[in-house]
């Protein structure tokens, strides 16, 4: 009987995520496989729904739609921040990753956008938020 991928497996696999374009974001293919606990936030839900059922040995890819794979992009998440609440040592420049403190101590990583006016406009989306994703894995083994 060939095990498959359930909700809470300890599931080793190879992995590739693309842009439909062909770029390349990350993937284990060629290297070490990667070992994940799903249902416990190391893979976005929607790629761990993929794997769902997959049995041992299985190589597939899935196209998921814009906003599917890391959510839409919420221009919520956009926030103008004045360059006066950044350390005069650590002022923000465009396209560069910030890591904020809230106020319980969590702390969040922001894109800066733009830096204009005395600001920085910064994006607190995931930076594949609202971008189609292309999601190839192969099941190695599950635990």
């Amino acid at each position: 009987m060939t095990q498959s991928v359930q909700p809470d497996s300890l599931v080793t696999l190879h992995y590739r995520m693309a842009l439909p374009d062909g770029e390349e974001l990350i993937t284990t293919f060629g290297g070490n496989p990667a070992t994940l606990r799903l249902g416990n936030g190391e893979l976005a839900p929607t790629l761990e729904q993929c794997l769902n059922g997959l049995p041992v040995g299985e190589r597939r890819e899935f196209v998921l739609e814009p906003g599917a794979a890391f959510g839409p992009h919420n221009p919520q998440l956009l926030e103008r921040v004045p360059l006066s609440a950044f350390p005069a040592d650590a002022q923000p420049e465009e396209m560069s990753m910030i890591e904020f403190t809230g106020p319980e101590g969590a702390k969040y990583a922001g894109l800066v956008r733009q830096v204009r006016d005395g600001a920085a406009m910064v994006d607190f989306n995931h930076p594949l938020a609202g971008k189609a994703i292309r999601f190839e894995v192969e099941i190695i083994g599950i635990v």
